[in-house]
C-alpha cells in the first residue's frame, strides 16, 4: 500500500515509518523541510499519487510551558496546517483513510477521559489552544466524513516514550526529562530538582506499543475516536523512584520544586473502548520500558546528557 505520514521525522513518526516500511508499504515520510504544511497547496506535489492512508502527525508544538508561550502562533499555524492537510485530503485523496492523532490535553479536567466527552467542557487552561486545535481537526474530519463519505480514525495517546527520542534539545516530555535530571545526578554529581510536588500524576504509553496498535486500528476501524493509552497513571515520584532504581541513584536525594508550573494534576485515558476492540493488543511494562529507554539514553548521553549542559526541568 502507499502510505503519506505527514510529521514523518518526528519521535512517533520516524517509528511508524519504520514499522509500516518492514511491513512491505511504501510509505513517504515528510518533514517540515519537505512541505511546510503552512502554506496551502504545499502537497499539490502528490496530487496524482494514490495513497490507502495518510497518517497527519505533523504539529506545531513542544513539551514543557511551551504551549504558555506561543498561545497565538499555536493557534494560527496549527489551524494552517490541519486545514490544508484536510483540503488536500477532500480534493485529491478522497479514497485515502486519514489517522490523525488527537491529544489527551483535549479532554475537560473535570470530566472522565473516555471518548464520548472529547468535545465536552473547557480544556485546561495552560494548554487551552493546542486542545482546541486538536478538537477542530477531529471535528473537521467528522464533517467531511458526513458531507462528503471520507473515512478517517482519529487516536487520542497518553505521553509516548521509549528509544529514540529527540536529539535536537528541545524540551522534553516529563519522563525523559526525569531521565535526563537523575542521569546526570548520577553521572556528574548535580543536584536533581523537578517541578512540582510530585505528586502530579501522569501515564505513558510505550512507543513501539502505540504503534502497533495504531496500525492494527486504521486497518479494522473507520470513522471513530479511539483513545490509546494504559489504563493506569502514577506519580511522578513513583517514575523517579523506578528510574533511580535501574540507574542507582538514591531518590531521597531529589528536590521538588513546588514554585514551578506542573500542567494538569491527573491524567490518564479510559482505555475501555479499546479494551474491547483488541484485548489482545501489546503492553510494555512500565519497569521493562524505562530499562529499554534508559538504555538508549545511555548510548546516546554524549547528545542527551553531555557534561558540559545546563540542566532545564519540566516534570
Amino acid at each position: 500500500m502507499n502510505i503519506l505520514i505527514t510529521g514523518g521525522s518526528g519521535f512517533l513518526g520516524s517509528a511508524l515509518v519504520s514499522a509500516l516500511s518492514k511491513a512491505g508499504n511504501n510509505t513517504i515520510a515528510l518533514s517540515s523541510k519537505d512541505a511546510d504544511l503552512t502554506i496551502q497547496n504545499s502537497l499539490s506535489k502528490f496530487n496524482n499519487t494514490h495513497f490507502d492512508f495518510i497518517y497527519h502527525l505533523a504539529a506545531w508544538t513542544q513539551a514543557g510551558d511551551f504551549c504558555l508561550k506561543h498561545p497565538g502562533e499555536q493557534w494560527l499555524n496549527n489551524q494552517k496546517i490541519n486545514t490544508n492537510v484536510l483540503d488536500w485530503w477532500k480534493n485529491n485523496q478522497p479514497n485515502a483513510k486519514l489517522i490523525a492523532m488527537g491529544t489527551s490535553c483535549a479532554y475537560a479536567p473535570d470530566k472522565s477521559l473516555v471518548e464520548d466527552n472529547y468535545l465536552e467542557g473547557q480544556p485546561i487552561e495552560s494548554l487551552y489552544t493546542y486542545a482546541m486545535t486538536k478538537r477542530m481537526l477531529y471535528v473537521g474530519m467528522k464533517s467531511l466524513n458526513k458531507q462528503f463519505g471520507l473515512k478517517y480514525l482519529c487516536l487520542v495517546p497518553s505521553t509516548l516514550y521509549g528509544p529514540g527520542y529527540h536529539t535536537d534539545g528541545r524540551q522534553m516530555h516529563f519522563v525523559f526529562d526525569l531521565m535526563r535530571k537523575i542521569l546526570r545526578g548520577k553521572l556528574y554529581g548535580e543536584p536533581v530538582s523537578l517541578w512540582g510536588d510530585g505528586h502530579q500524576k501522569r501515564e505513558l504509553v510505550y512507543l513501539d506499543d502505540f504503534v502497533t496498535t495504531a496500525i492494527h486500528l486504521a486497518n479494522s476501524r473507520d470513522n471513530d475516536l479511539i483513545n490509546i493509552g494504559a489504563g493506569e497513571e502514577h506519580s511522578i515520584r513513583e517514575f523517579a523512584k523506578e528510574i533511580c532504581a535501574i540507574v542507582g541513584y538514591d531518590p531521597t536525594k531529589i528536590n521538588y520544586d513546588t514554585t514551578k508550573y506542573v500542567g494538569a494534576k491527573s491524567k490518564v485515558l479510559s482505555v475501555q473502548k479499546l479494551d474491547e476492540i483488541w484485548p489482545i493488543r501489546p503492553r510494555t511494562t512500565l519497569g521493562e520500558g524505562l530499562k529499554f529507554t534508559l538504555n538508549w539514553f545511555m548510548q546516546h548521553k554524549d547528545v542527551l546528557i553531555p557534561k558540559n549542559m545546563t540542566s532545564s526541568a519540566v516534570a
